[in-house]
């Protein structure tokens, strides 16, 4: 009889690799308006994926921060939680300065930098003064109190990230982006194919339409060449 879990030499369980990609995908957020929501998350620039109801008593809104392999869903009659109860939903972004900024001019309230001395420490004001990636931090809530996290991160630890692309996926916008780099290049600057092809797959990741992404790798080779 086969164990999914192999011992150690303590004889503890030790368990065996996933087999099967699992990808978090979708969190739920209990909200109390979902109108208000909406408008709220949509003023920050994220996607909106899906907002459908069958029902009076059923309504279901999807959205997506930019860059995001991760979506939010709330609405009504999908979530017993009391709205504004989740807390802790980290955002990873590459400058949190920028970050904070973006969304101070969105009118969100932020709070200002901090980071913590050690791993269970106190917080203590201002970012990481080495600024080290994992170690700088700010912080939001929606209208309804749900709380987000601002994690600075420039570069990760080996093995870290996170991708939305299976196999299938990416030979779809490698195929895409082949006959859309066809089309450019001939009236193009001189370029390296991998400067188009980078952008052009970045933002198809993003939710890009083919000709969005079309556009995203053009304007990326005339940046580098200007």
């Amino acid at each position: 009889m086969s164990n999914p879990q192999s011992r150690n030499e303590e004889g503890s369980s030790v368990p065996s690799a996933a087999k099967v990609d699992f990808k978090v995908e979708v969190v739920m957020l209990p909200v109390s308006d979902v109108d208000r929501a909406k408008r709220f998350y949509e003023n920050l620039g994220w996607r909106l994926d899906a907002d459908f109801s069958n029902d009076a008593d059923l309504r279901i809104v999807q959205m997506t921060p930019p860059g995001s392999g991760c979506s939010i869903q709330f609405g009504k009659g999908i979530s017993t939680a009391t709205p504004g109860s989740v807390q802790g939903l980290y955002l990873v972004v590459s400058d949190i300065d920028a970050a904070r900024a973006e969304l101070i001019g969105h009118g969100v309230e932020v709070s200002g930098l901090f980071h913590y001395a050690t791993v269970r420490g106190p917080r203590l004001p201002g970012a990481d003064p080495e600024r080290r990636s994992y170690r700088s931090w700010a912080s939001f809530s929606d209208p309804d109190g749900n709380g987000w996290l601002l994690q600075e991160i420039k570069e990760r630890l080996p093995g870290r990230g996170f991708s939305n692309l299976d196999v299938a996926t990416l030979t779809e916008f490698l195929r895409d982006a082949e006959k859309g780099h066809s089309e450019y290049s001939p009236t193009a600057p001189k370029h390296h194919w991998s400067e188009w092809y980078a952008a052009y797959l970045v933002a198809r990741e993003q939710g890009k339409t083919p000709d969005e992404a079309a556009k995203q790798g053009a304007l990326h080779v005339e940046s580098i060449r200007r």
